[in-house]
């Protein structure tokens, strides 16, 4: 059964297998003792932190070892914070990073410190200059992921990096997407990644922060780790996840040109094969082994269970997925469609033919998502044509020929019922969707724009928006 969510979880690498079985024998004493044992084990924790900061390009005096990538961005985030509370307690990130850091930075604000969300292009892209903007006298920190999670779309880090050195603000980089593809470029001032996402084992990350950044650890005192991971270390699991990195490092090389070839396959054969569908994240920047889409009239869920019974493992960062009602943040910040959300991330060593399969099964599963929900037959993409919301976002005055109340009902069904109306309105006219599903926000501009119709704004409503489309065609 082919795997396609390596950006979730790649599977265990060979090297990692080998080097955690073979340190289970040799790495389970406590490497602070002097006696024998401990100094063995001392000797492999050493060396993994060697390994890993030369993959990481850095020192190994500046690599911790943490026990979760999640961890490592938490405490590179609050250390930096408290190290710089006197510069003041303003915070930059992308508005389209892991939740990890969301999450930090929303605790952050909750105890009174400010932060700034810098936005992206329809690409999920920073705009070096943007973040230069941002940043403040009392900037303590900026973090940028070095590559993202759900459209594999790199960020100009050496670009932001060099911004913030010039303005004396340090930079915490989110690698866990790209560190196997290679050391993250720029200047830098700390590092988070997650052994999990390059075949290494589950439960280690990995916090670097430079010499010279002021850091002050928040966990309680711990002589281990230099302070930034309290406990005793995972020795195996910590020698696993170090040599499965240099290894994957050293394949990747090799493996990213025909990884690329492979997604740009899916990327140019998914719109051929399947009608509505809208590729989303820069074509030509990004990871070599992520690709995702959005399928018009799809429930996200509901296609993944079909993929999934026939053969193939994918995620979605769509709105209609169990795990949340709201679309993703990263789809909502680029302002695409978010329905019928597809995320292909090929492992290393993934086969053509599996590609070529995928692609052979894509069209029926769509398809009979489309014809459960019943959605309108396909038509042929048209020129975009989008309209504008007024300037204090409210619907302009006319009145709509017809109305749609989707209230309660859930993507991609107020695009479907939408879809099934517009012709029944005169050319010029206006179609009102009353909707309270989040994704509607997305889903109804983009269809405009999918469909070369008018997304004229929206208005606030009693209950739920009101989202008016004039008819163009």
């Amino acid at each position: 059964m082919p795997y396609f969510d390596a950006a979730s979880s790649a599977p265990l690498h060979p090297v990692a297998r080998q080097a955690l079985l073979a340190s289970l024998d040799e790495g389970w004493a406590d490497p602070a003792r002097l006696y024998q044992e401990g100094r063995r084990a001392r000797l492999l924790l050493d060396a993994s932190r060697e390994a890993a900061a030369e993959a990481v390009g850095c020192r190994p005096d500046e690599l911790s070892f943490t026990p979760s990538g999640t961890r490592a961005v938490h405490s590179g985030i609050a250390g930096s914070l408290a190290g710089r509370r006197r510069v003041g307690r303003h915070l930059v990130v992308s508005a389209v990073e892991h939740s990890s850091v969301l999450h930090a930075a929303a605790s952050h604000a909750a105890d009174r410190g400010t932060v700034t969300e810098v936005g992206v292009d329809r690409k999920g892209r920073v705009a070096p200059e943007a973040y230069g903007r941002a940043l403040r006298a009392d900037t303590a920190l900026a973090c940028l992921q070095s590559a993202n999670h759900e459209v594999g779309t790199e960020q100009p880090v050496a670009d932001v990096a060099q911004a913030c050195e010039g303005a004396g603000v340090p930079l915490l980089v989110d690698a866990a997407q790209s560190l196997a593809w290679g050391p993250v470029e720029g200047r830098w001032s700390l590092l988070a990644a997650s052994a999990h996402k390059w075949g290494g084992p589950p439960g280690v990350g990995l916090l670097a922060v430079r010499k010279g950044v002021r850091f002050a650890s928040q966990d309680p005192a711990d002589e281990r780790e230099s302070g930034r991971a309290p406990g005793f270390e995972n020795i195996p699991a910590v020698v696993a996840a170090a040599a499965s990195l240099r290894a994957v490092q050293q394949e990747t090389a090799a493996e990213a040109e025909r990884l690329r070839g492979l997604v740009e396959l899916i990327r140019t054969r998914v719109p051929e094969l399947v009608p509505d569908v809208e590729v989303v994240g820069d074509a030509v920047r990004r990871l070599p082994h992520l690709v995702t889409f959005s399928c018009l009239y799809v429930d996200g869920e509901t296609l993944l269970h079909e993929l999934d019974r026939a053969g193939f493992s994918v995620s979605s960062g769509s709105s209609c997925t169990s795990s949340t009602l709201t679309p993703s943040h990263v789809l909502r910040a680029m302002g695409v469609l978010s329905e019928g959300n597809v995320r292909v991330s090929l492992p290393i060593g993934t086969a053509q033919d599996d590609v070529e399969r995928f692609l052979a099964v894509l069209p029926g599963a769509v398809r009979d998502v489309r014809e459960r929900l019943g959605a309108p037959s396909a038509a042929p993409p048209v020129a975009e044509t989008r309209g504008a919301a007024t300037a204090d976002g409210e619907a302009p005055a006319p009145a709509a020929a017809l109305t749609v109340d989707a209230l309660g009902r859930r993507c991609p069904v107020p695009v479907i019922e939408l879809a099934k109306v517009i012709g029944d309105v005169p050319v010029g006219e206006m179609v009102a969707v009353l909707s309270d599903d989040e994704a509607a926000r997305l889903d109804i501009p983009a269809w405009c724009g999918m469909r070369g119709q008018e997304y004229v704004g929206e208005r606030p409503a009693e209950r739920g928006t009101v989202y008016l489309v004039r008819r163009r065609e």
